[in-house]
């Protein structure tokens, strides 16, 4: 199964992560599909980026992420409050 979640990265005490589309048998670390965004709680505010049609597409396609991921998602507007794909606005123009 394809998850989406979170790889740590940055030094001893001060994390940073990659959100990650993985195989849910790979180590947490260890190897990875595409990298969807980076979220790094250390700095303040706390910094948040997703690359969000990559992210609808895998969620389309029966990835399945994990329950931070899902926090975060639903704080960025990917997610709606019951954790479904919130629905695109199209640009005019």
């Amino acid at each position: 199964m394809v998850t989406i979640r979170l790889r740590r990265t940055g030094k001893t005490k001060k994390p940073s992560y990659r959100l990650v589309v993985a195989d849910s048998r790979a180590p947490r670390d260890g190897r990875f599909i595409e990298i969807v965004g980076h979220y790094n709680p250390v700095r303040q505010p706390k910094e948040l980026n997703v690359k969000a049609d990559r992210v609808r597409y895998w969620l389309g396609v029966g990835a399945q992420p994990s329950e931070t991921v899902v926090r975060l998602l639903k704080q960025v507007g990917v997610l709606d409050a019951d954790g479904k794909p919130a629905p695109v606005t199209p640009i005019e123009g």
